[in-house]
């Protein structure tokens, strides 16, 4: 990139309640996957920066640092407090926010106290009314209306984060307030996250998927070592962190059936992903106040919040 281009960089922080779509829709801001999803809430842990790259209509390279950050609730534990934490601290200091809902669940009881919180930020607000692809035009509308009248919002996007639909409309307008100045991040960087983090973010995805609702929300998955053998491919070594005893079995499964495939779904993807042949292995520990650990908390990317 010439010098004499003009160029735009700003950040946009990209909240709202649990699983509202916020992860897809700052993959599919980006182009590609730059963090987890899956059906269960609050999969999303730490604040994690996505980069989308876009061009104003008056022909600046624009580069778009999304705050892709947890689901905002009522926090009970300190792994709660901490995810809270950094789901506002992503939105300091940002150009813009951008306020994703689930059109369909909407989750009313987590959504009322956030939008209450937005109405005296000073940050421009907008709405992002997700999933509108499962629903109806009149009340999705009606909520377009309801939610308006609540929060001072610049413009409401009616969007499908899976799809696309509307993605590009949400993406060229936040391009357009980001302020002149220089690029923050190389061009061909998706993300903040380290390789080591995202192997392991990976990972826990693939344990969600794998085991739905039989394996609780407490779980981790720690980094042990990631190292480059002679032939150019990886290593990777991971623990996977349950908090009881009686959980063991359902992620090793019956003769180790259950990890082997989480471990197989995960080294597909990061192959793909880093574009070199990956060894993932994976072991399971039992600690029964992971929640509680200051270590954990920071090989995860969270803040220790008291």
């Amino acid at each position: 990139m010439s010098e004499e281009q003009q160029t735009r960089c700003g950040v946009v922080a990209v909240i709202g309640a649990p699983n509202a779509g916020k992860s897809t829709l700052v993959n599919a801001l980006v182009g590609q996957k730059v963090a987890i999803t899956s059906s269960k809430a609050q999969t999303t842990r730490a604040r994690l920066l996505g980069i989308a790259l876009a061009k104003t209509e008056d022909g600046a390279d624009t580069q778009i640092i999304l705050a892709d950050t947890p689901g905002i609730f009522e926090p009970r534990r300190r792994l709660d407090r901490a995810m809270v934490s950094a789901a506002w601290e992503g939105a300091q200091a940002a150009d813009a926010v951008v306020l994703v809902v689930d059109a369909v669940k909407q989750r009313r009881h987590e959504l009322e106290p956030l939008l209450e919180a937005l109405k005296s930020r000073p940050e421009r607000k907008f709405l992002a009314l997700n999933k509108v692809d499962s629903s109806k035009k009149e009340p999705l509308l009606e909520l377009a209306q309801d939610l308006g009248g609540k929060v001072d919002f610049e413009e409401i996007f009616f969007i499908s984060a899976l799809d696309g639909d509307g993605v590009p409309e949400l993406k060229q307008k936040l391009a357009s307030l980001m302020p002149e100045g220089p690029w923050h991040y190389p061009e061909d960087q998706v993300s903040d996250a380290s390789e080591r983090l995202l192997a392991c973010e990976i990972t826990r995805e693939q344990l969600y998927r794998q085991l739905h609702d039989e394996l609780p929300y407490d779980s981790a998955v720690r980094p042990e070592s990631y190292k480059t053998r002679k032939d150019g491919s990886l290593e990777i070594h991971q623990q996977i962190v349950i908090g009881r005893d009686s959980q063991k079995p359902i992620v090793l499964g019956k003769g180790g059936s259950m990890i082997k495939a989480i471990g197989e779904a995960a080294r597909k993807e990061l192959s793909q992903l880093l574009g070199v042949k990956v060894h993932l292995f994976l072991h399971v520990k039992v600690e029964k106040n992971w929640a509680e650990s200051r270590e954990i908390f920071e090989e995860i990317g969270l803040d220790w919040v008291k």
